[in-house]
């Protein structure tokens, strides 16, 4: 019962402090976190775009390595099964 007394008088003083030390108001944070979030929208709009087009290009030879392993081995399969092989 103690520690959770402590956790609460903890929880409210740090609270109070921090009030009491913010370097600006909460609308003056606000505005600044939308700046910021702004320019970092603006920063990685083309990174965004060449992180889409490499997993593009990336899957789609993913899916050229992958048909013609699945038709070399049913080639493969295909000989083995007849005798050719």
């Amino acid at each position: 019962m103690k520690f959770l007394w402590g956790l609460l008088v903890g929880f409210g003083l740090g609270i109070a402090v921090g009030l009491l030390l913010a370097p600006q108001s909460g609308e003056d944070t606000l505005a600044q976190l939308g700046d910021q979030g702004i320019m970092l929208r603006q920063r990685t709009g083309g990174f965004g775009e060449q992180i889409r087009t490499r997993a593009t290009d990336a899957l789609s030879q993913g899916r050229e390595v992958y048909e013609r392993t699945k038709n070399e081995l049913t080639d493969r399969y295909t000989k083995a099964k007849s005798g050719e092989f």
